[in-house]
């Protein structure tokens, strides 16, 4: 039920993300104003609908993915659709972004043809090197204090070689900036990166910094939504290009 205060055409998300569909479901709309969900359609023709949550502004809005909450299936067509996107880029290694990009990065090294991955993590084993962290915060973690971690470990399996990040969406860019600037420390190339989700463009100007977007590539884009007549409205300008 939908009504002028928090929950203005929103709904809670248990039966989201849970299957692929050859068409949007009846009771979704194809164009704006957006109710609930928003229909987004792969490379390969099928439909996932994502929920729509509202910021804290309570006037916008973006599509959502919480990949540990999807079904198996959806979660392994959306890791084809990264590694498709991501094949041209001639990467040598997957490095996974914490936490949710870890539901895709073992999955998109192996359609790439890699035996394993890297995966990079928040918090310090006792053995972890500080100068192998980088500070971080996301749209979704805000808190400050938080840093990405490589284990010392998995150096050599990075070092000289092209790595391919995979994160489960890029939104501000905060993360995916963090992780190139650690990777490269440990030596690494940064040969571009795989997303499920590029949510919105307002990370483009700030990766530019350390990754052409152009090297940015996902399954499916989705724009900001802006609260208007009916529901939610893309606002003009904020849907970014894919793959």
């Amino acid at each position: 039920m939908s009504h002028e205060g928090e929950d203005f055409f929103t709904e809670p998300t248990t039966d989201y993300w849970q299957e692929l569909t050859p068409d949007i479901p009846p009771r979704f709309s194809a164009t704006a104003p957006y109710r609930f969900g928003y229909p987004v359609r792969l490379a390969d023709g099928r439909v996932l609908v994502l929920p729509l949550r509202a910021l804290p502004d309570g006037a916008h809005a973006v599509a959502s993915l919480i990949a540990n909450q999807a079904a198996h299936a959806v979660v392994a067509a959306l890791a084809e659709a990264m590694a498709a996107a991501a094949r041209d880029l001639d990467t040598e290694m997957v490095v996974g972004l914490p936490t949710l990009g870890l539901s895709f990065a073992a999955l998109v090294a192996e359609r790439l043809g890699q035996e394993r991955y890297v995966p990079l993590g928040y918090s310090r084993k006792f053995w972890y090197r500080d100068e192998l962290s980088e500070p971080v915060s996301s749209i979704t973690t805000p808190e400050a204090g938080k840093r990405l971690r490589l284990d010392p470990n998995l150096l050599p399996l990075v070092e000289g070689r092209r790595v391919l990040l995979v994160d489960d969406a890029i939104s501000s860019g905060a993360t995916a900036v963090a992780a190139c600037r650690l990777l490269s420390r440990a030596g690494a190339h940064i040969a571009g990166m795989a997303v499920a989700m590029k949510q919105t463009n307002r990370w483009v100007e700030t990766v530019a910094e350390v990754l052409p977007a152009a090297r940015v590539r996902a399954a499916y884009g989705c724009p900001l939504f802006a609260r208007g007549e009916g529901g939610w409205r893309p606002v003009e300008g904020t849907l970014p290009a894919v793959p």
